[in-house]
C-alpha cells in the first residue's frame, strides 16, 4: 500500500484505497492528480516524494468526494503547492460540510462529520489558473459526482477517478454511488469509447481496454434501476423502499451507507420519474413511488 508505480516515462500512481497520479513535468516538479483520503495518507504521499527528490508543484482534484481530497489540507499546507479543481468542485473542496450536508439533506449529525465524508478545506483554483499544466488534458465525467474529471497526462495516461468501480466493489457494496444517473450513463457510454495507453480508474486495476469493465457498470445501473421498480409495484414511501433495497441486496444500514445509498436512490427515483418509468404522489402527507 502507498507503494510509487511508474506505468510511463512521466506518468505513475500510487497505489492505496484511492489511487492517486503523479505526472512529473520536469526532473524535479510533479503534480498529483488527487491527494488520499486524509492527512496521513498526505504525510505517506510527501515521503514518496522526497525521497525522489520531487518538488510538488500542484494537486490536481477530479471531484471533491473525501477519499480524494483528504490528502490536499496537509500537503498544501506543507509546500505551498496549488490546488486545482473545477466547478461546484471546487466549492466543496473549499467548503468540506457541503459533502455530508448534501448526502443528508441537511445539517449533518455528528457521525456524518468525519474524515469519510468531509475533508478538511483547501484553497481551489480554478482549471482556468494560468499555473495549471496546460499539457494535461481535461475529460469531463459528470454522473458520479457534480463536475467530476479525468485526466489525460501527456504520454497517454487517462485518469478515471469514480467513473466505474470494479467488479468485485459493486459485488460487494451492489449500488455504486452516483449523483446524476443519466449524466452517468453519459459518460459511461463515452468512456467506452476512449483510446489511451493506459487507463487508471481510482478504484480499480489500471488497464489497456476499458470498455468492458465501462459496460459492467452501465448494466449494474440498469440492473438497479430494475430492482427499485420491483420494489415500487405498490406505492411505497422512501424509507421503506431504502430498507427493502437494504434486505434484497443483503447490505447493513449504517449511518454513512444511509447517506451514501440514500442520496444514490433519490438520484435512481428523479431519473426513473423524469424518464416516465416510475411516479411520486402524496398520500395523507406521505410521499409515496410507484412504477408506471
Amino acid at each position: 500500500m502507498f507503494e510509487l508505480q511508474q506505468i510511463s516515462e512521466k506518468t505513475y500512481y500510487i497505489d492505496c484505497p484511492a489511487k492517486i497520479g503523479v505526472y512529473r513535468s520536469n526532473d524535479t516538479d510533479v503534480y498529483l492528480i488527487d491527494s488520499g483520503s486524509d492527512k496521513d495518507a498526505g504525510r505517506r504521499v510527501r515521503k514518496l516524494l522526497d525521497e525522489k527528490s520531487w518538488k510538488l508543484r500542484g494537486i490536481l482534484n477530479t471531484h471533491s468526494n473525501a477519499d480524494h481530497i483528504g490528502g490536499n489540507h496537509y500537503l498544501q499546507q506543507q509546500t505551498g503547492c496549488k490546488v486545482f479543481a473545477g466547478g461546484m468542485e471546487a466549492a466543496f473542496t473549499q467548503y468540506p460540510i457541503l459533502e455530508p450536508s448534501f448526502l443528508y439533506g441537511g445539517y449533518p449529525f455528528k457521525e456524518l462529520r468525519h474524515k469519510f465524508l468531509m475533508a478538511k478545506e483547501s484553497v481551489a483554483s480554478d482549471f482556468q489558473d494560468g499555473d495549471f499544466p496546460k499539457e494535461v488534458d481535461i475529460i469531463p465525467l459528470e454522473g458520479h459526482f457534480f463536475h467530476m474529471v479525468g485526466f489525460r497526462t501527456p504520454d497517454d495516461i487517462v485518469f478515471l477517478a469514480d467513473c466505474l468501480s470494479s467488479k468485485e466493489t459493486l459485488e460487494k457494496y451492489k449500488i455504486g454511488f452516483i449523483y446524476d444517473v443519466a449524466a452517468y450513463l453519459r459518460t459511461l457510454e463515452t468512456v467506452k469509447d476512449l483510446k489511451a495507453n493506459l487507463f487508471v480508474p481510482a478504484h480499480a486495476e489500471a488497464t489497456e481496454n476499458i470498455a468492458p469493465l465501462a459496460q459492467y457498470n452501465i448494466d449494474k445501473v440498469w440492473e438497479t434501476a430494475d430492482l427499485i421498480l420491483e420494489l415500487c409495484q405498490e406505492p411505497i414511501c422512501f424509507e421503506h423502499l431504502l430498507q427493502k433495497l437494504f434486505s434484497s441486496c443483503g447490505l447493513t444500514m449504517t449511518f454513512e451507507q444511509y447517506a451514501l445509498v440514500g442520496s444514490t436512490v433519490r438520484s435512481y427515483l428523479a431519473w426513473l420519474k423524469d424518464t416516465g418509468k416510475a411516479e411520486a404522489k402524496f398520500e395523507d402527507n406521505l410521499l409515496l413511488w410507484t412504477r408506471v
